[in-house]
């Protein structure tokens, strides 16, 4: 299922102090999924949006939707952090899920059960989103080995048309991933908000693992 495109009108990256969260956890359920780029988040995203109603925001393609909107006054900044592997600067890709969030709630009749695809990907931005959006209910994290995350992206490189599925690109949002996202892993995991996934395997026995933990966690499927 697609990521939900930011509204048309100009990102704002200053927004006012908050003394609390835009979204209280007891009305919203926010769910980081993480894991090295090719670990199948996606797909598994797909599945628990048929299967419990979530809505699906991928950190990336929202981004990417960003930088290919023709008035955006961030896309070529946006363009050169994705093609060097680096990590967007935090303000924007917050408030891009911010946006996105309050579209969904707000025009959708969404049900305020959201995955967060691919985010955080630094301790700055769990940070930040937790304390000014919402505060996550856990993370997600897929794990798979450097070596199946390479053979995946070079195999769906094929056909993606993604700049940034060739061999230099994959090895540099690895090591950017180890670097700044294993950290973020660590942290929610102190709080016991991490729900880890071996991610090895094929898509249906990945997900009938998802589906067992998030019974463990108390969300139901929705149909």
């Amino acid at each position: 299922m697609p990521a939900i495109a930011p509204p048309a009108d100009k990102l704002q990256l200053s927004s006012p102090q908050k003394d609390t969260p835009t979204f209280s956890p007891s009305d919203v359920s926010v769910i980081f999924v993480l894991g090295g780029p090719g670990a199948g988040k996606g797909t598994q995203c797909a599945y628990l949006v048929r299967d419990y109603g979530f809505t699906h925001l991928s950190a990336g393609d929202l981004l990417r939707a960003e930088q290919d909107r023709p008035d955006s006054e961030f896309g070529s900044m946006i363009k050169d952090y994705i093609r060097d592997g680096k990590i967007v600067p935090m303000e924007v890709t917050v408030q891009l899920l911010e946006n996105a969030m309050t579209e969904d709630i707000n025009e959708k009749n969404g049900n305020g059960r959201f995955l967060i695809d691919g985010f955080p990907r630094k301790m700055d931005q769990a940070l930040k989103f937790e304390e000014s959006v919402c505060p996550s209910k856990f993370t997600l994290f897929f794990d798979v080995s450097e070596e199946v995350m390479q053979e995946r992206l070079l195999n769906r490189g094929k056909t993606s048309g993604r700049s940034d599925d060739n061999a230099e690109s994959i090895k540099k949002r690895f090591k950017t991933f180890e670097e700044t996202s294993m950290p973020v892993v660590d942290y929610f995991e102190k709080d016991d908000k991490v729900v880890k996934i071996p991610a090895t395997k094929g898509p249906e026995e990945v997900y009938a693992e998802v589906k067992e933990k998030m019974t463990q966690r108390g969300f139901e499927m929705s149909k």
